[in-house]
């Protein structure tokens, strides 16, 4: 990871990780389910704390930190690898209309990536930001929850089943969330 996504032990983040070319990947059910069976897996096994999320067709925001003795530049390295794999894999094996075309799309970037031999589905970096203030924290918790709003794809936002905005209406969402 660059300077411009560090990441430093105790803080929460503010993370986006967009998939290459903001290639719109979930829309469907089984790929935004094998992101939140991954974020489950990883607050289970992997010291994830999420605190807010929302996942969007192409990119994926979180809230995060790692708890005490885990690395959250470590959780987020094991989480987009595994995903990346689980997903190529997944296009690879489900009907899918756009499958030739996204696996171009994903082959293409690998192509020229020197860490990857076939596929790369995530950009490079989380876009880290480092959470400093109460301010900044609850602009981007605003931010994170009304993206589908923004987006029009409900009109509220704890409407929107791959979000945390759920849990701060006090309705159970996909993810245990910590709420702020």
């Amino acid at each position: 990871m660059g300077l411009k996504n560090k990441i430093s032990e105790g803080y929460v983040y503010f993370l986006t990780m967009t998939v290459v070319d903001w290639v719109d990947v979930f829309t469907r059910p089984v790929y935004k389910n094998i992101i939140v069976n991954s974020l489950l897996y990883c607050q289970k096994e992997k010291g994830l704390e999420v605190y807010a999320w929302v996942l969007m067709t192409n990119h994926l925001h979180l809230l995060a930190s790692a708890k005490e003795g885990y690395h959250l530049s470590d959780i987020l390295r094991d989480f987009k690898k595994f995903t990346s794999k689980k997903i190529v894999e997944t296009i690879s094996n489900e009907p899918e209309s756009r499958k030739q075309w996204m696996l171009y799309r994903f082959n293409y970037h690998g192509f020229w990536h020197p860490k990857n031999q076939h596929f790369k589905f995530w950009q490079d970096g989380n876009e880290a930001k480092e959470i400093h203030t109460n301010d900044f924290l609850f602009q981007k918790l605003h931010y994170i929850h009304d993206n589908p709003v923004r987006a029009t794809i409900v009109e509220y936002p704890e409407e929107y089943l791959y979000s945390s905005a759920r849990d701060y209406v006090g309705k159970k969402g996909l993810i245990d969330v910590v709420v702020i």
